[in-house]
């Protein structure tokens, strides 16, 4: 068994539904540890578009990474999205940020998430779960990269939602 950590984010629809739908559909491929909050966030790149709801999870899972890339992509498929430009809006994201301590660069999948630690709105939800985790590549803990964020952004703690909590757990 391998510990991921994924983002999740969602700016299309029913917001808060699509992320426990996320929820709910990678546990039943891996093991959900960890949930954390809901944060509203701004839209980076297109701006515009609808803010997204973004939430990070950790768990275990025995795919490997690129069997648990397409676990997520077809997750992204069966709840709605479809292909669109960079920064789209998009009923579901589902990233796979960190993948044990594995550096994977690949045509097709990156790991960890190239953009990490310019992104506030998945520091934040990941500080919440795993303050200490360190980036294996640059040896950062997330708090570290946190901290370092020089951009503002704006991230607003939405709420914990006890149904995408317990659907997950």
């Amino acid at each position: 068994m391998n510990t991921v950590y994924l983002g999740l984010g969602s700016n299309l629809g029913d917001r808060e539904r699509n992320l426990a739908r996320g929820l709910e559909s990678l546990a039943e491929r891996m093991m959900i540890k960890k949930v954390s909050s809901i944060y509203e966030t701004e839209p980076l790149g297109y701006l515009d578009q609808p803010w997204f709801l973004n939430m990070a999870c950790s768990g275990t899972t025995q795919l490997d990474p690129f069997e648990l890339l397409r676990y997520v992509k077809d997750i992204e498929g069966q709840l709605g999205r479809a292909a669109g430009f960079p920064n789209a809006p998009r009923p579901i994201d589902i990233d796979i940020l960190f993948y044990a301590q594995w550096v994977i660069e690949d045509q097709y999948l990156v790991i960890p998430h190239p953009r990490i630690g310019e992104r506030a709105f998945v520091l934040i939800p990941l500080v919440e779960i795993a303050p200490d985790l360190a980036h294996p590549s640059i040896g950062k803990t997330m708090r570290d990269l946190l901290s370092g964020l020089t951009e503002a952004q704006q991230v607003r703690r939405w709420r914990d939602v006890p149904c995408i909590r317990s659907a997950a757990l």
